[in-house]
C-alpha cells in the first residue's frame, strides 16, 4: 500500500521542483501582476494570459498539473478559489511560490482571478484504481458517503453535496483529485501547515480520523470517476448529520434553510 504524503512531498523533490519552476514562474508573474501594457493587445490582456503563471503549474485552463500534486483548480467555486488565495496570501497555507506570486496583489485582483478558473471546464482525466483491499476501499466509500457517528466524523457528502463535485460559493469538489494532492492536504491540515477560518472543521476532521482510515477515503475519493456533469451544486442538500458541526470558511453549510436539491 502506498505509505500517506504528510504535508508535501519529501523536501528535495520539493526544493529540485520549486528550482525548475522558479525561472518560469518569475516571469510568468509579469502578466499575472496585471494588465499587458507593452503592445495594448486586446489577446494579450485576457484572463488566460494574465494567468500564465497559473497554469504554468496547474495545467491549461487550470485542468491540473501533471505530477499529481498540482490540483485541478478549473470549475472550482470562486468563493473557494478566492479563499485559497487569500490564504496563501496570509500565511495560512504555505508555499512559497504561491505566495510570492501573491504578495503584491490586491484582494480584487485575486477574486478576478477566482472567477476566471471558476468559469473554466475542461474534461477530467480518468481515475486511477485504488490500490487499496476490498475491505479499505468500502471503508473509505462509507466515510464519504455516510461519516462515522461513533468518531463524531460527519459523511464527506454533508458538505461536498452528495455527488461530491462541490457546492456552491466555498466548498470543493472532492473528486477528479490525484491521490497525492488528496493526501498532501490532509496531513497539511493534520501538522498545521494549513488552516481555515475557525471554526476550521477540516483541521477536526483530520485530528479525529485514524490513520488508516485517512488512506481509506482519499484512495476511495481518488479512485471514483467524475460525473458528467461536474458543476458545484448551486446550494447545499441534505441536512448534515451532526447539526452542531460549523466550518468558518464555508458559513452557507450551517444555515438552517438547508433544502434537498
Amino acid at each position: 500500500m502506498r505509505p500517506m504524503r504528510v504535508a508535501q512531498r519529501p523536501g528535495q523533490w520539493v526544493m529540485r521542483t520549486m528550482r525548475r519552476r522558479w525561472g518560469l514562474l518569475a516571469a510568468l508573474a509579469l502578466a499575472l501582476a496585471g494588465p499587458a501594457t507593452a503592445r495594448g493587445t486586446e489577446s494579450l490582456d485576457s484572463m488566460a494570459e494574465r494567468t500564465r503563471a497559473c497554469t504554468a503549474c496547474h495545467g491549461e485552463q487550470g485542468r491540473a498539473g501533471p505530477d499529481g500534486y498540482y490540483p485541478r483548480i478549473a470549475g472550482k467555486p470562486a468563493g473557494y478559489l478566492h479563499n485559497q488565495l487569500r490564504n496563501f496570501a496570509a500565511g495560512q497555507r504555505h508555499y512559497e511560490p504561491m505566495a510570492r506570486l501573491l504578495a503584491t496583489m490586491d484582494d480584487t485582483y485575486m477574486r478576478q482571478i477566482a472567477e476566471h478558473f471558476a468559469s473554466q471546464h475542461p474534461p477530467f482525466a480518468p481515475p486511477v484504481p485504488a490500490r487499496l483491499p476490498a475491505e479499505r476501499r468500502a471503508r473509505g466509500e462509507a466515510l464519504a458517503r455516510r461519516g462515522d457517528p461513533s468518531l463524531g466524523i460527519p459523511a464527506c457528502a454533508d458538505c461536498h453535496g452528495e455527488r461530491l463535485t462541490g457546492v456552491e460559493p466555498h466548498v470543493p469538489g472532492l473528486l477528479g483529485l490525484p491521490l497525492d494532492y488528496l493526501n498532501a492536504q490532509l496531513g497539511a491540515w493534520l501538522n498545521a501547515q494549513r488552516r481555515a477560518r475557525p471554526p476550521d472543521c477540516m483541521a477536526e476532521v483530520v485530528r479525529r480520523l485514524p490513520h488508516p482510515d485517512l488512506v481509506a477515503v482519499t484512495g476511495w475519493l481518488a479512485s471514483q470517476p467524475v460525473p458528467a456533469d461536474a458543476r458545484p451544486a448551486p446550494r447545499p442538500g441534505r441536512p448534515p448529520s451532526d447539526p452542531a458541526w460549523h466550518c468558518g470558511s464555508a458559513p452557507e453549510l450551517s444555515r438552517a434553510d438547508r433544502t434537498q436539491p
